[in-house]
C-alpha cells in the first residue's frame, strides 16, 4: 500500500486553509475538554460550516474519519497542525507596541497554538524596556538583529499607517516572508511574500451595513430604510 501524500505538498485553496485553522481551534478546545471523538456534524456546527463542506475540506488531508463513528480528536488535531505547519512553535516578531500591539503580545492563546513572539519592537523610547507577555520590548532599530537571531519568517505589524510600509520593507529585506498587517494601509510586497490584512474598522463597517440591511423594507420596487 502506498503512503498518503504529505498535505503540505498539495495545493490547498486559501479559503480552505482558513477553515482548516478554524477546525484546529475547535479541536484544540475539544481536546482540552477531554473529548476523544467528535462527529462530522458536531465539528461542522462548531466551525460554522455544513458537514459536506467540512468533509470536502478535510479530504485534502487524506482519509480522516470513520463512517458512523466520526473523528478521533487527538489524531485529527495533530494532522491539521502538521498540515498548517504549526506542529512546532513558530517564532514571530511584532512591531508597534501601542494598545493593540500590547494586547496581542500579551495574549497567551498564541503560545498554545504554536506561535511565540520572540521580538517586540517599538520606536517610542518610553516603551522600550517594558515587559509584555514575558518578552522585553526592544527598539525598532534592532529589527534586523532580532529577525536574524531567531530565524523569524512571520511578523505582525501594528504600527501607525504612515510608517507601516517602511517597517514592512525592512522586514522583507531581513528575510520575513509572511506578514499580518493591522495598520490601515495596503502594504506593497515583492513576489514570494504573503500579507494578511486585518482592518478592524472595515469589519465594523461591514457589520454596520449588514445591521442596517436587517431593517430595510421593500415596498413594491422601492427600498424603504428604517
Amino acid at each position: 500500500m502506498s503512503e498518503s501524500r504529505d498535505p503540505r505538498t498539495r495545493v490547498i485553496p486559501e479559503a480552505t486553509v482558513a477553515r482548516l485553522a478554524v477546525y484546529l481551534r475547535v479541536l484544540t478546545g475539544l481536546a482540552d475538554a477531554g473529548r476523544a471523538s467528535v462527529s462530522s456534524g458536531e465539528l461542522a456546527s462548531a466551525a460554522g460550516v455544513n458537514p459536506a463542506g467540512l468533509r470536502k475540506d478535510l479530504s485534502y488531508l487524506g482519509p480522516c474519519g470513520v463512517r458512523g463513528v466520526g473523528y478521533a480528536v487527538p489524531a485529527l488535531r495533530e494532522r491539521l497542525a502538521r498540515a498548517l505547519g504549526v506542529e512546532q512553535s513558530r517564532s514571530c516578531v511584532l512591531v508597534g507596541m501601542g494598545n493593540l500591539g500590547s494586547a496581542l503580545a500579551g495574549y497567551a492563546g498564541f503560545g498554545t497554538r504554536g506561535f511565540s513572539f520572540v521580538g517586540l519592537l517599538d520606536a517610542d523610547p518610553a516603551r522600550v524596556g517594558d515587559v509584555v507577555g514575558g518578552t522585553v520590548v526592544r527598539p525598532v532599530d534592532d529589527l534586523e538583529e532580532v529577525v536574524a537571531e531567531h530565524g523569524v519568517t512571520i511578523a505582525v505589524v501594528t504600527t501607525p499607517a504612515p510608517v507601516a510600509q517602511s517597517v514592512c520593507d525592512r522586514l522583507v529585506d531581513a528575510g520575513v516572508r509572511s506578514i499580518v498587517n493591522f495598520a490601515p494601509v495596503t502594504l506593497q510586497v515583492p513576489a514570494g511574500v504573503d500579507v494578511r490584512q486585518v482592518d478592524l474598522s472595515v469589519e465594523l463597517q461591514v457589520l454596520a451595513f449588514l445591521d442596517q440591511q436587517k431593517g430595510v423594507q421593500v415596498v413594491g420596487e422601492q427600498v424603504v430604510l428604517p
